[in-house]
C-alpha cells in the first residue's frame, strides 16, 4: 500500500486539493492511504492562548478531511503537526515514510508558507515526489456550506439538533461545533469536551459531516478565534432563555453579527430541555 502525505491548513477543504488526492489514489490503483498533516495555528483573540483550542482547531480540519475522504472510499488518517510547516512536514515524513507528498497553500501573493520557501525546502530534504497544489479559497470558495455552532449547556438539546438537521437538508454541509469552557480548570475543559463530543456524535449519527473543539471561556472570543481559523458561511448560537443566559446579558448575538458580518441564528433552549 502506498502512502500519500498531505500537508495543509486553511486550504484543506479546497476542491483542487481533494481532486489532487483522488488522482494520486487512482494512480495507485486505489491501494493507498492518505495521511493528513495539519500544522497548528495560533489564534489572534483573547489574553490567554489555550493549548486545547490550538490543538483542537487543527484536529477539526483533520477530522473533517478524514470523514470526507472516507466517504469517497479513501483510507485516511491524520495528525496535528508542529506550528512550523517545514518541521511538521519532516516529522510526518519520518513517521509515515510516504511515497508521495502533496503540499497545499494559498496563492503566492497571500501564502506565508511560500514566502518561507516551504516547497523547495521539502523537495531538497526528501527523496520522493512533492506536488504543490494552490487553492485560492477567497475566489473559489469551498465545495460545501460551513456552519459554526456555538453552545455549552444547551449542546445536548433536541431543539438545537433538529435545527441543525434542517439546515443540512438538500446541500453539502459541514458543522464546526465550538463549546467554550466555563472556566480555566481541567474539570471545566473536560466538561466542555464531553458536551462537544456528544453533539458531534449526534450530528454524525444523523449522517451529517461534523467535528468540534473546546474554546476560550469567553464566548465572543471563542467565536472570533473560530471565525479567524475557519472559513464559515453562517453561525448558530444556542443559549438558555434571556432570564438565565449570561451570553445574552452580554449581547453576544448582536456583537457577533457586527464583528463577523455573517448571518447569525439564535436557538433558545429551555433550561429543563438543556439539562
Amino acid at each position: 500500500m502506498k502512502t500519500i502525505l498531505v500537508v495543509a491548513n486553511e486550504t484543506l477543504g479546497g476542491a483542487a486539493l481533494f481532486q489532487a488526492v483522488r488522482d494520486k489514489v487512482e494512480d495507485a490503483g486505489g491501494d493507498a492511504r492518505v495521511v493528513v498533516c495539519v500544522p497548528r495555528n495560533r489564534p489572534k483573540h483573547g489574553n490567554i492562548i489555550y493549548d486545547d483550542f490550538v490543538f483542537d482547531a487543527a484536529k477539526v480540519r483533520i477530522d473533517l478531511a478524514r470523514r470526507f475522504l472516507r466517504a469517497a472510499g479513501i483510507n485516511a488518517i491524520g495528525e496535528v503537526g508542529d506550528p512550523d510547516p517545514y518541521s511538521a512536514t519532516m516529522d510526518a515524513v519520518l513517521e509515515h515514510h510516504p511515497d508521495h507528498v502533496i503540499i497545499s497553500t494559498y496563492p503566492a501573493t497571500s501564502s506565508g508558507w511560500l514566502r518561507r520557501d516551504l516547497i523547495e525546502r521539502v523537495e531538497d530534504a526528501v527523496d520522493v515526489p512533492v506536488d504543490h497544489v494552490v487553492v485560492d479559497v477567497d475566489s473559489e470558495g469551498l465545495p460545501f456550506q460551513v456552519t459554526l455552532v456555538v453552545a455549552n449547556r444547551t449542546a445536548s438539546a433536541d431543539a438545537l439538533l433538529e435545527r441543525l438537521k434542517q439546515k443540512g437538508e438538500g446541500q453539502e454541509h459541514v458543522y464546526i461545533v465550538v463549546v467554550p469552557q466555563e472556566g480555566g480548570t481541567g474539570t471545566d475543559a473536560a466538561r466542555a469536551r464531553a458536551r462537544m463530543a456528544q453533539l458531534v456524535d449526534r450530528l454524525i449519527a444523523e449522517g451529517l459531516l461534523a467535528a468540534g473543539m473546546i474554546a476560550d471561556p469567553d464566548p465572543y472570543t471563542a467565536v472570533m478565534n473560530a471565525a479567524q481559523l475557519f472559513r464559515i458561511d453562517d453561525i448558530v448560537i444556542s443559549t438558555l432563555p434571556a432570564t438565565r443566559s449570561g451570553w445574552l446579558r452580554t449581547d453576544l448575538i448582536e456583537r457577533v453579527k457586527r464583528a463577523t458580518g455573517k448571518p447569525v441564528e439564535h436557538v433558545e433552549v429551555q433550561e429543563r430541555t438543556a439539562a
